[in-house]
């Protein structure tokens, strides 16, 4: 008898645990969703979500793909949850893979945060998604190669 890989149950990241941290009272509240809903939307790009996710949030993924709301309206959506139960398989191996293993958020200080004071300084915009996705998508690429996905 084959048993079936168990996905591990795994929040990799929730906005609430950055704006009850050490979030800037200068900025607006939004800004801890910017960088979960730019990795939100390369998922929905990529079509790497799960049909869970596909049944609830179908609206959004539509809008999203033809940029009508922005990747902070789609993580607020979702009140900044990024969970396994959002991902299809294939998803929630790379996802615990790269943003999981704290590639993600490596790639997205060197492009996106660079000389900002931090994370939460980045603009939510589409030229900064078009920046991290092509990021994203190299890592995606290599990872495929690496495990053969």
């Amino acid at each position: 008898m084959e048993k079936k890989a168990e996905i591990q149950k795994t929040i990799y990241d929730n906005a609430k645990t950055h704006f009850l941290g050490n979030f800037p009272d200068s900025l607006p509240i939004e800004q801890a969703y910017v960088h979960i809903g730019m990795y939100l939307g390369w998922i929905i790009e990529n079509d790497l979500y799960s049909e869970y996710f596909e049944e609830e949030a179908a609206i959004q993924i539509f809008r999203f793909k033809r940029k009508e709301i922005s990747c902070t309206i789609l993580s607020e959506i979702w009140d900044g949850y990024l969970g396994f139960e959002l991902f299809s398989r294939q998803g929630n191996m790379f996802t615990y893979y790269y943003y999981g293993g704290g590639l993600y958020r490596n790639d997205y200080d060197e492009i996106l945060v660079k000389g900002l004071p931090s994370i939460y300084h980045v603009t939510d915009s589409w030229e900064n998604y078009d920046r991290i996705k092509n990021r994203i998508d190299l890592r995606f690429q290599d990872w495929k190669k690496l495990t053969g996905q």
